[in-house]
């Protein structure tokens, strides 16, 4: 056709727009400067004044103009989502129904708007059922957002298609926003606002009014705080008053719960807002199954129509509170976090709690003006009518004979306008009036009326002639509305009265941890192992199965942090409590839960964390050792930031393999022992300090297949004695003198008799008289035994019998239990004077070779030891130790706080040169043999 081919002789054409060069880069940042306006605007943000997002102003909005009011019966709610689509919310289905859902949720809105009839979910995430199952109306506080908005108490806009107008935002008689929050994610921005109590936000709003000026604080005597529809606890008050004050901030939310150590349960009756049900009992159940939640023997979820109750059965053997720490650090709080975010003026601000309710007064002063001269339009017009019918009452014989003398309706109407000066309103409503209206009795009720309406004309001037006025009616609507809607709050504060942590649930005390060669691992404590004499058999320690042995054994403190090095050389960083506890028969759970060991890498060597930072102005390093001799010290700085992966603690070449640890200070010796009974001592200082990468130095140069047993640091402060253990089960003291210093990389003194009685040397330790040895076996036996009950020998000796063992069992790990750890040991300084004058009473008490005399004061009379004729007594000398068959070891105190004396002595006599020695606390490695003489004063 012509038309679709315009030619050059077109008069009527327009002409093509210019084609316009602009950089994309400008184009896209308005483009999505538009794009993100809309979506906050037009979707994501809700309004300030009214608390709600286009979506939910639209469905609330249909529901009014189709006459879904509270009053009336339910309706479809596919029918409620039709007509909001498709009159004023063009998008999908499902998003309006989910938000219709939503605003019937008694879990999710602390007021619901919305009164559903039908499955609208369930706080187990439960989705809705369909719309044409489901049935809504609205609620009746609903109807106070909508209440007056016929009155041009708010702007109008055209819907999206033209055909009618949409609210801008709703008149809203309360503050919604605080009310009943609201959350949504926008372009660059979000909005988290909690839900609050409505008869908390009315008060602050009121008091408000009455005191402009007033702070947050004052406002927050009224409001309390968030106040969430399924109640629970709100911890501590600090982070509520900062969300207030800056409109951002984290509440932490804590479930209601009850602990029923009786009968061994937790019963949780309210969770965190928004918090899945389902999920946390499947989430608890899980952490028990993988062994991260321990003490849980069942797990139940009890809830109804009436509430919530889920209940954890415990274990016979735990400890609630433990386990209720356990669930709170995991599952039972979560944190809130609030981003008082909306739109003000069609732009996001974040506002703290006052600037909230200002905008809210703000447009709820403008709806009341509004409101008030749209009524008081209204009366007037009514009064002017109501005038003029008494005028007409007045002259109702001339006025009826007016109109029934005129020709029609028209010309009645102007004989009026001309013969009484009515206007065209009054005219026209007396020509309609009928006659039955002329009555006296009707006259008197016009002059009622129109005296009421002249009294609410004056009102309403009133009111919008002053503020204060103005304020008046709010606050009294708002009384009204909190009469009416108001509830107790459900969700309650509980004091912060600083983070419990599992630590601190943790019961202080020494334990016992054992590692397999399978990587099984579990603790115990210490005193589940009571002392046995030497050349014990112990009691079971593990419960290992077919074809695994215990790997290492050590002694550590429940709340210590521990340096574990493997085998490796690797090194990780680990709590003692974190190490499932579990009996002496039990078996171990899988160490891969808490170290990532590789396949054939075991622990080897433990550090205990508290001797490492003991004092921080003094240095302190890691000392290495490695089966092929190499010895390496690294500066404990070295280890500060431990992946949980681990840190490579040396380097290893050549199948090597790391064997002992210990922690020094610069001035300490050390002794490295070898499996075939060798040892060599040299200064530590030998070593220089290396990074974690070096392999170290030679420290003992082994001969032929021989291997490094173990390393041990002498503190001359408290070690005495190096102690050997081997694997058939014998071991011995040796005095420190016994091993001269020599160079490092020597092949150092013989130090224990090996070969097939005592076997390979299996641990080298340094030890006090009132350490104890803990031993174990490869098949898992325990012992435990004072270091004391172990003979002192020289070092070319094959020593005494330390442990009983089965045949095919073995010693596989020794670890030394210091006296300082050791709590329950009375120290000798803790006797009085007056116990000691006490003791001068005792019977003489005749000590025989083989005897213990641990704790005992010792008078004139008491002889200490007798063979051969030679004697020793002792007065008020609170005294220890155990009389062998050739030698005894003494600790000797005087009186509480003076200084304790060792004397290693053969049993003997004493000469007066021996008792001046002890009277002035200085030690001797002897007593002479002589006729006798008595110590003491």
């Amino acid at each position: 056709m012509s038309s679709d081919n315009p030619t050059d002789t077109d008069s009527d054409s327009s002409e093509a727009p210019q084609i316009e060069n602009t950089r994309i880069e400008n184009e896209m940042e308005q483009s999505y400067i538009d794009y993100a306006m809309s979506v906050i605007a037009g979707r994501a943000l809700p309004d300030v004044r009214d608390g709600l997002k286009p979506v939910h102003r639209r469905i609330l909005y249909a529901m009014n103009e189709a006459g879904v009011s509270s009053g009336s019966s339910h309706r479809k709610s596919s029918s409620i989502v039709g007509e909001t689509m498709g009159d004023y919310h063009p998008h999908g289905d499902s998003a309006i129904y989910d938000t219709l859902a939503r605003m019937a949720q008694d879990f999710s809105m602390r007021y619901p708007l919305v009164d559903g009839q039908g499955n609208f979910g369930s706080v187990d995430g439960d989705p809705p059922a369909a719309m044409r199952y489901t049935e809504a109306r609205m609620d009746s506080i609903a109807e106070e957002l909508l209440e007056d908005i016929d009155r041009d108490t708010v702007d109008f806009q055209a819907n999206y298609d033209d055909r009618l107008e949409e609210p801008k935002v709703l008149p809203s008689a309360f503050p919604n926003l605080l009310v009943n929050g609201s959350s949504g994610i926008a372009v660059g921005m979000s909005t988290n606002i909690p839900p609050h109590n409505l008869g908390e936000v009315i008060d602050a709003t009121i008091h408000l009014i009455d005191d402009p000026d007033c702070t947050i604080g004052e406002l927050m005597q009224h409001i309390k705080g968030p106040d969430f529809p399924t109640g629970a606890n709100i911890v501590g008050r600090s982070d509520v008053r900062q969300a207030f004050e800056t409109g951002r901030g984290r509440v932490r939310v804590r479930a209601e719960f009850e602990v029923n150590e009786d009968a061994g349960r937790i019963v949780i009756t309210e969770l965190p807002f928004q918090q899945n049900k389902s999920r946390l009992v499947e989430r608890i159940a899980e952490d028990v199954n993988d062994g991260s939640l321990e003490g849980i023997r069942d797990l139940r979820d009890e809830s109804d129509r009436d509430g919530i109750r889920v209940v954890v059965e415990l274990k016979r053997d735990a400890r609630p509170e433990v386990v209720k720490n356990q669930l709170l650090e995991t599952r039972l709080e979560r944190t809130f976090g609030v981003i008082n975010l909306a739109l003000v003026g069609g732009e996001p601000r974040v506002l703290d709690l006052k600037e909230t309710l200002v905008e809210y007064l703000t447009h709820r002063r403008e709806v009341l003006r509004r409101r008030s001269e749209d009524e008081l339009r209204e009366k007037e017009d009514r009064a002017h009518i109501l005038q003029g019918r008494l005028q007409a009452l007045e002259h109702a014989e001339t006025v009826v004979e007016t109109i029934r003398d005129s020709q029609d309706r028209d010309s009645a109407i102007a004989a009026l306008r001309s013969g009484f000066e009515f206007s065209q309103d009054q005219a026209e409503h007396i020509v309609r009036m009928q006659l039955g209206s002329l009555t006296s009795m009707e006259a008197d009720e016009v002059q009622s009326e129109f005296e009421q309406v002249q009294a609410r004309i004056e009102r309403l001037e009133e009111i919008l002639n002053s503020q204060a006025e103005l304020d008046t009616v709010i606050v009294s609507e708002l009384r009204d509305i909190k009469a009416e809607y108001a509830d107790e709050r459900r969700t309650s504060f509980i004091e912060d009265a600083g983070t419990v942590t599992h630590e601190d649930l943790i019961p202080e005390q020494q334990c016992v941890v054992v590692m397999s060669e399978d990587d099984y691992i579990k603790r115990m404590p210490l005193d589940t192992f009571s002392q046995q004499n030497r050349a014990g058999k112990g009691i079971i320690g593990a419960d290992l199965k077919a074809g695994d042995s215990v790997a290492s054994v050590f002694v550590a403190h429940s709340h210590h942090y521990l340096l574990a090095f493997t085998t490796d050389g690797q090194v990780y960083e680990l709590k003692t409590y974190e190490i499932p506890e579990m009996s002496r028969t039990a078996r171990g759970k899988s160490a891969v839960n808490l170290l990532d060991l590789d396949a054939d890498e075991t622990i080897t060597a433990v550090v205990n964390c508290d001797k490492v930072g003991a004092d921080v102005d003094e240095e302190r390093y890691l000392t290495m050792a490695t089966q092929d001799g190499y010895v390496k010290r690294t500066a404990v700085q070295e280890f500060d930031n431990i992946l949980s992966t681990g840190i490579r603690a040396l380097r290893l070449e050549n199948d090597d393999k790391l064997v002992d640890v210990e922690v020094t200070d610069g001035e300490y010796t050390i002794v490295v022992g070898s499996r075939d009974g060798m040892a060599i001592r040299f200064p530590e200082d030998q070593i220089r300090p290396m990074g974690r990468p070096a392999r170290g130095v030679r420290g003992i140069d082994l001969q032929g297949s021989d291997r490094v047993a173990g390393l041990a640091a002498i503190d001359p402060e408290t070690d005495d004695w190096t102690l050997t253990v081997t694997e058939n089960g014998y071991g011995k003291r040796t005095l420190l003198r016994d091993y001269r210093v020599q160079s490092r990389n020597g092949k150092g003194l013989i130090d224990i008799e090996t070969g097939s009685r005592n076997g390979s040397v299996t641990a080298v330790k340094t030890v006090g008289y009132d350490d104890h040895l803990l031993v174990m076996s490869q098949n898992g036996q325990i012992m435990r035994t004072e270091v004391k009950t172990i003979s002192v020998v020289g070092r070319n000796t094959k020593g005494v019998k330390v442990m009983q063992l089965d045949e095919k069992d073995g010693v596989a790990s020794v670890d030394v239990i210091s006296a300082g750890s050791m709590a329950d040991e009375p120290a000798a300084d803790e006797i009085t004077a007056d116990e000691a004058e006490s003791a001068d009473t005792e019977e003489p008490q005749l000590v025989e070779p083989g005897d213990e005399i641990d704790g005992q004061w010792l008078n004139s009379e008491t002889s200490l030891c007798q063979t051969e004729g030679g004697r020793i007594h002792a007065r008020y000398f609170w005294i220890t130790g155990r009389v062998l068959s050739r030698e005894i070891f003494l600790t000797i105190s005087r009186s509480a706080g003076e200084p304790i004396v060792r004397i290693p002595t053969r049993v003997g006599s004493c000469s007066r040169n021996d008792r001046e020695n002890i009277d002035t606390g200085r030690s001797q490695n002897s007593l002479s043999e002589g006729t006798g003489s008595q110590f003491g004063r």
